[in-house]
This record gives structure tokens, C-alpha cells and sequence, in this order.
């Protein structure tokens, strides 16, 4: 291969030499016409490239068509320019600013113009960017240079563009991207021609500060989305209505969970049915501990402002904590554990044979998060963690790591949320400590996971200021990505710490700390996990988990003693004594999503028991109050998904 030839190995296998200025395009060519048409990007060592730019170096190759995945994000890029171009000819005389960078699910574009976009003004633009796709214009792609750039957007009258264009740092490469007569700065990558474009659809608008900075002008902001067929667009949509029906804030109103208040801005208020669930989390990660060998401990939440020096978060994470002057002295909100537990351990001598030491602590943590990105229970300034913290030996790394890939799976087991994606994040930038160190710490976070044969991806830079970690990411029930665990491998504290144990040789040793979240946020969690299930919790969780209906007010006295006899078992159960019609308590038992319904009449009252309603299950007739209390407890023992399993 000379300097002027690239190779590129296709997904058959076969390696073929190109003039290092090949274009995707001229390439797809070679393989044959039918690919080159139906090409919308081509992708180089997994990084989607624009068919029109040059390739310029060797690496593994395949061609983009509308049928693969990756090809929906170029789709709304080009979707994108095609919205602005059809915003130009329907208000002409508009001045448009830039699209988004993520287009992983949707575009967008702000514009100056002189009103507020209304619902008609999107369905004018949406039936120009129709026409538009119809044309099949092609998307051309120009390098210029920076003095070219600026007179075509002066004499285009754009002086957005001519501020955007300055941005652009000296010496990078300016590109434009022009289709009919709309030409636009970007970067690319975009499809061949606008029919390939697909099915589209404009969501909404808004307004937006120039570069999102309040103290500029508004402009006004147009969303929308793009894929190439119609049929993924309605599945699109259809997602997006069951992730509305799922969504937490609105659960967490209608079945009275929680709730917030301006006088304490992103600390949610647990109500009492919402602080049994909370609860019943709590109390399922303290039975986990006692298994795995945890010891649960209670920390100050106020700490001198030295202690978070000594820590590194002063100088790492100062921007996210809470301070406040105390006696003339800096104090500081902990916004996590660790350095707590590092004062902890200090606190007595050690020796080899203590360790590992587990030490648990759901103490209250508070970050500053600001106010543009918190958002219900999935982000907040107030929360808790099933945060803990194991002091050990090198030697013991492995084990206790392995024990944590034990935890971690049996607790996302236990709300279905199964194969978690697992990522080795490593070294970020402004981190502290020894290179050697990290590398040390990041060879041995890896060969765990390669080990017990847990496949990960590397997750380059994302690592803690004070160690790398594995984080664990699940998928809830319509496929969305969480993440929630975390185990993070911290040589770095320990010494800050001058933390020490007695060694078999009697010698002094510096432990190992491990950072560990199941949970992560409990706060996080509940949201996630509400989502998760849409409301219906499982029986263990549900706060509410039966509901006595008397058919009249004469049965009252019978549906009280079934309600004693479950709550005397240990079971959150409620009486419905409102004179209402049997349907209409029935309904009303659906809608809170109580997952068990107990309806007391006559024959029930005679045998001392309920007939049993299951939420989506329908009847399973008449049982005894012991039948009733023992299937119960036994299923809210095994914290099984089930509500009823002998129903199946």
C-alpha cells in the first residue's frame, strides 16, 4: 500500500485498496450500482462518515442504507436542513441559526423571525418539507475557506451564520452542505438525495436563547422527527405515548406518592404511600446486607470544609456541593459518603484478619444540580444511596468484586430488570493520582469482568476523579437504557486518608477502597422503577396491596375483619367503606392500581373470606381469609413479580 492508497476491509472479509480521496460513495460503486444508489452514509471503524468526504485512511468499511440502524440519525440531520430550508420559503426573509448535535432521536432548528411559531404555521412548514423530500434534491458538499464561507452568507443576509462561522476555531476544515437553493455550515454527515429522507413529522416549538444563554436574544425553536419509513415513525410516536403514560412525575400525583414544593426545589416529599415504598426498598437492600456481610452505619451530613479538601471534592466537585459559614468556618453538605467512611475507619487500629470491612450507609446526600436539568425523581438535589464501602486487601479485590457481581444481579433480578449492559469507565480528565495507579487500578477492574466472563465495553475518560468503575445500565420494560449500579476501584483516598492496617508481617499496609451503588439514587431508583412497571408495582412493593370492598354497608363489619386478619399478617390492606355501587369501588380499585381487590357479600361474609379480583387477572373466586393471607405473605416474602402465582 503506497501513501497514496488506503485499504478498507468490507464486512465479507475482503480487503481492497483505494486512492486515499475515495469517497464512501465511489466506493459503494465499486461494490455494485444498486448498493451506491440506496446508500445514506458509509461508516469507517464504526464512525458513521458522509458519503461525499473523503476517507483518507485504511480501516474497516460498510455502507449505510436506510435499513440500518445508524442510518436514522443522518436521516434527521438531513431531515433537519430540509426543515429550515422550508421554514426560508414559507416566512421568507427568516434568519436561521443552527440545528442540534444529537440526533439520536429527534432535529431541531432556531430561527429569528418576528412572531411565535403557532400548530398552523408547522403544518405550512410540514407540507413545504413534503414538497421538498418529493423534489429528490441532492445534498452537495463544498469545503471552502473561511472568506468564501462569510461573503455567501452575507450575501444570503444570515449574520447568525456569520457569528457561527467565527466560532469555528482557525485551521479546522469549513464545510458546507447545500441542497436546491438552501446551503447551510455543517459538518455532515447527510444522505445522498431528500427523498431518502423517508417519513418525517414536526413535534413542537419553543422558544431558545442564542447558544442557550439567557442574557441573548430568543429565538424561536422548532422540533421534529425523521426516519426512513413511515411505519418506524408511528412506532416512534407510539413509544413516545407509552413512556408519557409511564412517566413517574405523573404516577407519583395520581396514586399520591410524592410530590414537590418551590420552598424546596428538587427535594421530593414522600407521602405516606410513597414512604412505604420507599421503605420496602430500604428494607430490601438491609436483608441483602446481612447476606453479603454489610454493616450498616450512620454518618454526619455536615463536615467541616477540610475534611472535603483532604478528599479531593474540593478541588473536584466544589461547583456540586452546598456550603454554608459556620462559627467562622467553611462547612460543606456531603454530597456522598465515602470521605465519612474513610474518617470511619480511621477511628480504630486494623489488622489483615478485619478485612474486608463492608460498611453501608443510606445517609442523606445533597449536590447542587441546576434548575435547568433536574427533573422529578430521576434528578435531584436531596436523595439517599444503598451507598457502601469496602476496605480490603489487593488480594481480596477479586473475591469482593465478584461478590458485588453477585449482589448486583440478584437485585435487578428481582424487579426483571435482566442482562444489564456493563461498562469499564476509565481515566478522566483533571483526575487525581499516580498514572501507574489508575492503570494498576484499570487492569484489575478488567480482569474481573474478563474473569467471570461478564462482557463489558469500554467507556473511555468516564472513570471518577479518584478511580475507574464498571457501571451497570438496564433496560426497562419499553427498552429504555438506566443507569444504576456502580463499582468504582479507589486507591486514591486511602492515601489521602492515611488509612493503614497491620499486615500478617506486622507491617503497615494501606488498604483498597471499593465504591458501591446497587441502586445508585433510591430517589433515581423509585422513578425508574415506576416507570418500569407503569404504576403496577408487585405485590411486595405495592403500597397498598389489598383492598376489602363490602358490596353494602351491611358487610362492613366482615371486610374489617378481613382487613385486621391481613394487617395482623403483616400486609398493607385498606376497607372501602364508601356507600358506593360495588362497580364503581371496583373501578376505583383499578385506577389506584392496588393489585389485589377483596370483595366482601353475603356467602364471603358467611365463610369468614373474600373473593379475589387481581389487577389485569379478573376473578379467581372465593377463599378463605387464611388462603388469602397465606398466598400473600408467601408472595410478598419471595418478592415475586407475580401478584397471585397460583393463578397462572
Amino acid at each position: 500500500m503506497s501513501a497514496e492508497t488506503i485499504t478498507l476491509t468490507l464486512p465479507d472479509g475482503s480487503a481492497r485498496e483505494f486512492p486515499a480521496d475515495a469517497t464512501p460513495l465511489e466506493v459503494a460503486r465499486t461494490i455494485g450500482e444498486r448498493l451506491a444508489k440506496a446508500a445514506v452514509a458509509g461508516q469507517l471503524d464504526g464512525a458513521v462518515v458522509d458519503l461525499r468526504a473523503p476517507i483518507r485512511r485504511s480501516g474497516a468499511f460498510r455502507v449505510l442504507t436506510a435499513k440500518d440502524p445508524e442510518a436514522g440519525a443522518v436521516i434527521r440531520h438531513s431531515a433537519e436542513h430540509v426543515l429550515a430550508d422550508a421554514v426560508e420559503r414559507v416566512f421568507p426573509g427568516t434568519i436561521i441559526d443552527a440545528g442540534r448535535q444529537d440526533h439520536s432521536e429527534k432535529f431541531q432548528y432556531d430561527f429569528r423571525i418576528d412572531h411565535a411559531f403557532t400548530q398552523e404555521d408547522l403544518e405550512k412548514i410540514e407540507a413545504e418539507m413534503a414538497r421538498i423530500v418529493k423534489e429528490g434534491r441532492p445534498f452537495e458538499r463544498r469545503v471552502v475557506g473561511r472568506p468564501q464561507a462569510a461573503e455567501i452568507f452575507k450575501s444570503r443576509k444570515e449574520e447568525i451564520k456569520l457569528v457561527r462561522l467565527a466560532d469555528i476555531p482557525e485551521g479546522d476544515e469549513i464545510t458546507l452542505f447545500q441542497h436546491g437553493e438552501f446551503v447551510d455550515l455543517c459538518r455532515g454527515p447527510h444522505v445522498q438525495r431528500t427523498d431518502q429522507i423517508g417519513a418525517f413529522k414536526l413535534i413542537e416549538t419553543s422558544g431558545a436563547y442564542f447558544k442557550g444563554d439567557e442574557r441573548n436574544e430568543m429565538l424561536q425553536r422548532i422540533y421534529g422527527t425523521a426516519f426512513a419509513t413511515k411505519e418506524e415513525l408511528d412506532a416512534y410516536f407510539a413509544k413516545i405515548e407509552e413512556a408519557r403514560r409511564r412517566d413517574h412525575r405523573r404516577l407519583g400525583k395520581e396514586l399520591d406518592l410524592f410530590s414537590f414544593s418551590p420552598l424546596a426545589p428538587a427535594s421530593p416529599f414522600f407521602h405516606p404511600k410513597g414512604a412505604a415504598v420507599y421503605n420496602e426498598l430500604l428494607a430490601f437492600m438491609r436483608g441483602l446486607y446481612v447476606k453479603y456481610g454489610y454493616q450498616e452505619v450512620i454518618t454526619p451530613q455536615l463536615f467541616d470544609a477540610e475534611l472535603w479538601k483532604t478528599s479531593g471534592h474540593y478541588f473536584h466537585y466544589k461547583e456540586n456541593m452546598f456550603f454554608a459559614e459556620v462559627d467562622e468556618r467553611e462547612y460543606g453538605l456531603k454530597p456522598m459518603n465515602c470521605p465519612s467512611h474513610c474518617v470511619l475507619f480511621g477511628v480504630h487500629a486494623h489488622s489483615y484478619r478485619d478485612l474486608p470491612l463492608r460498611i453501608a450507609d443510606f445517609g442523606r446526600l445533597h449536590r447542587y444540580e441546576r434548575s435547568g436539568v433536574v427533573q422529578g425523581l430521576t434528578r435531584v438535589r436531596s436523595f439517599c444511596q444503598d451507598d457502601a464501602h469496602i476496605f480490603c486487601m489487593p488480594s481480596q479485590i477479586g473475591a469482593e468484586v465478584d461478590s458485588l457481581f453477585d449482589l448486583m444481579f440478584e437485585v435487578y433480578g428481582t424487579f426483571g430488570f435482566n442482562d444489564p449492559v456493563v461498562y469499564l469507565s476509565t481515566k478522566p480528565e483533571g483526575a487525581m493520582g499516580d498514572d501507574a495507579l489508575w492503570e494498576s487500578a484499570e487492569s484489575q477492574l478488567q480482569e474481573c469482568l474478563t474473569r467471570r466472563g461478564v462482557a463489558f465495553t469500554v467507556n473511555t475518560g468516564d472513570g471518577a476523579f479518584y478511580g475507574p468503575k464498571i457501571d451497570f445500565v438496564v433496560h426497562d420494560a419499553i427498552g429504555r437504557e438506566w443507569q444504576l449500579g456502580t463499582i468504582q476501584l479507589d486507591w486514591n483516598l486511602p492515601e489521602r486518608f492515611k488509612l493503614a492496617y497491620v499486615g500478617e508481617d506486622g507491617a503497615e499496609q494501606r488498604p483498597v477502597m471499593l465504591h458501591r451503588a446497587v441502586l445508585g439514587s433510591v430517589e433515581r431508583f423509585f422513578g425508574v422503577m415506576l416507570e418500569h412497571f407503569a404504576g403496577d408495582l408487585p405485590l411486595w412493593l405495592a403500597p397498598e396491596q389489598a383492598r376489602v370492598l363490602p358490596v353494602s354497608d351491611k358487610f362492613l363489619d366482615a371486610a374489617r375483619a378481613v382487613k385486621a386478619g391481613l394487617v395482623a399478617a403483616g400486609l398493607r390492606a385498606e376497607v372501602d367503606e364508601r356507600s358506593e355501587k360495588l362497580g364503581a369501588k371496583i373501578r376505583d380499585g383499578e385506577l389506584a392500581k392496588v393489585p389485589v381487590l377483596l370483595i366482601v357479600g353475603a356467602r364471603e361474609a358467611e365463610a369468614g373470606g373474600a373473593s379475589v379480583r387481581l389487577r389485569h387477572r379478573g376473578d379467581l373466586g372465593s377463599r378463605t381469609l387464611d388462603e388469602i393471607a397465606a398466598t400473600m405473605t408467601a408472595t410478598t416474602k419471595q418478592r415475586a413479580l407475580d401478584p397471585w402465582p397460583e393463578a397462572k
